[in-house]
């Protein structure tokens, strides 16, 4: 059975990334995102084991200890995760999956798993940035600055890779996400593996 495709999806917090996996995810069948550990607070509307697996601190480095991630970071004073394990699972499954993470998870992803596809998403301006922050109403405005001032850091690693969606329109960005998997689906060496009687009774 052919295995799905790895997607890292990576992009400053404001950016609508969130917001834009769910509608991929509802256009598109055969692809799923990875749920990660987390050990910041779970935010009103949230479901454990649904957004994130919300964990504490101490669970958190023994699953670090114990070579549990595929990639971990800390971000903004708290850790991010995603299982190894699960990943696997869902890829064998013939499922393409998608990491919602950093920067820095990125390149551990790239690191571990060179055949992983990433996709970076940015705001078209850095105004429009605050102004999305500042719209959500679940970050105090000491949380929004402190996020400002990573923006620029988060946004230069852009060109380590593979795509680059910028978030003007939602709907255009959706449209280009979606051409993304689209394409790489139909990569010949995926069609070959997925459609493999197929083609062994046109090419005999």
């Amino acid at each position: 059975m052919a295995k799905g495709t790895l997607y890292t999806i990576s992009a400053p917090s404001g950016c609508g990334k969130t917001s834009l996996v769910k509608a991929l995810l509802e256009r598109m069948s055969g692809i799923g995102v990875s749920v990660s550990h987390t050990t910041r607070d779970m935010r009103p509307g949230e479901v454990d084991s649904v957004d994130y697996h919300f964990i504490d601190a101490d669970k958190f480095l023994e699953m670090i200890h114990s070579g549990d991630f595929l990639e971990h970071a800390q971000v903004f004073r708290n850790y991010y995760g995603t299982s190894q394990s699960s990943v696997e699972a869902m890829l064998n499954n013939d499922q393409d999956v998608i990491l919602e993470i950093d920067w820095q998870g990125m390149q551990q992803v790239q690191k571990l798993r060179p055949d992983s596809v990433a996709i970076t998403i940015l705001p078209p301006s850095l105004a429009a940035l605050q102004s999305r922050l500042q719209g959500r109403d679940s970050d105090t405005d000491e949380e929004i600055a402190h996020r400002m001032s990573q923006a620029k850091e988060e946004m230069s690693h852009f060109s380590e890779c593979d795509f680059l969606v910028i978030n003007d329109d939602f709907n255009t960005a959706l449209d280009e996400l979606c051409s993304i998997v689209t394409s790489l689906r139909l990569r010949t060496a995926v069609q070959a593996s997925r459609h493999e009687a197929l083609l062994g009774d046109l090419v005999r």
